[in-house]
């Protein structure tokens, strides 16, 4: 996604390159993995105050969840992500940049130049790796969220509404495979995509406000006479995207997190709509903005290591090739 090595960067093409490159699905394999390590403790941290009872701020959280459940508590279900997610994260990089590259030399009438990134080529292939990585994305939040959300107190208030699980002290899931057995056998496969609509809303503008800054602020810091950004610009430029993303995406990742965690004992929405009307009735409009602190802090780090980690691993895949841009 880039030319030696960002998407951002300057350079030759390299004529031997065809418009399809594996190497961006590789990379982003290993990006997805080392954003998963960077920013798992504050995703959970973000989930419990979007989706949980009880916590005042994102330092109550902090503290409530370190006090009751330890440092490991930060680490609840981050197995599956990281498994996941670096293969979410592989299909979502490779989708852009493949997508980005066949636009670009599509529209380009000297096929032996770098062609030039065009922000409506940029929207569209943020448009489609958005659509893509619901497909994939949808289950995997859905078990991560679920995980998270199985140890949260269970109110009294709610008892009226339909049980999807035994109440008390035991966990609903005893680990991921679990957790996918117990969604499909109550709610069947489409139970795995609950949420995926409010998701679709979510990530379809996020991933226009995470690739086109990242591009665009990779393509400013670097002076003129350098091939591509160096690996601080890559960094700065990805850590940006990333706060940009997740601090305008906030609003419906609220709704998002809402209903995948609805069903570990109770379902409470019926949708979306649903989901963004209870929320308000009882909450009011700040429920919204719950969680965007967190979410826009964490989205530094995480994006940073993603972007880093795929450039970096995109260059010594490639070696002394020339990468070629998007």
């Amino acid at each position: 996604m880039g030319t030696n090595p960002a998407p951002g960067g300057r350079g030759a093409a390299a004529p031997a390159m065809g418009s399809f490159q594996l190497e961006d699905f590789a990379a982003g394999w290993i990006g997805g993995a080392a954003s998963v390590i960077v920013g798992y403790p504050l995703d959970m941290v973000k989930t419990r105050l979007q989706a949980g009872v009880g916590y005042g701020n994102t330092f109550s959280c902090i503290r409530t969840v370190y006090r009751k459940e330890s440092v490991f508590g930060f680490f609840k279900g981050m197995s599956f992500p990281l498994a996941s997610i670096a293969v979410y994260n592989s299909v979502v990089f490779g989708v852009f940049s493949n997508t980005q590259r066949f636009l670009s030399r599509h529209q380009c009438t000297e096929p032996e130049t770098d062609p030039p990134h065009t922000l409506p080529d940029l929207l569209l292939a943020s448009m489609v790796a958005g659509v893509v990585s619901v497909g994939l994305g949808a289950p995997v939040d859905l078990v991560k969220i679920r995980l998270q959300m199985q140890t949260q107190p269970f109110r009294e208030a709610d008892l009226g509404l339909k049980p999807r699980a035994t109440l008390g002290e035991r966990p609903a899931y005893q680990g991921p495979v679990h957790c996918i057995a117990t969604i499909v056998r109550t709610e069947g496969l489409a139970g795995l995509y609950r949420g995926a609509s409010a998701m679709l809303l979510r990530d379809v503008p996020g991933y226009c406000l995470y690739f086109i800054p990242y591009v665009l602020l990779s393509d400013w810091i670097t002076p003129e006479t350098c091939a591509g950004p160096s690996p601080c610009a890559v960094w700065l430029a990805g850590g940006m995207a990333g706060a940009i993303s997740w601090g305008t995406a906030t609003p419906m990742d609220v709704v998002k997190s809402r209903l995948q965690a609805d069903g570990v004992y109770l379902n409470k929405y019926k949708g979306v709509l649903d989901c963004i009307s209870k929320s308000y009735q009882n909450d009011g409009l700040k429920v919204f903005f719950r969680g965007i602190t967190v979410n826009t802090v964490r989205g530094f780090p995480m994006s940073a290591a993603m972007f880093l980690g795929y450039e970096l691993s995109l260059q010594a895949i490639r070696g002394n090739q020339a990468v070629t841009s998007p």
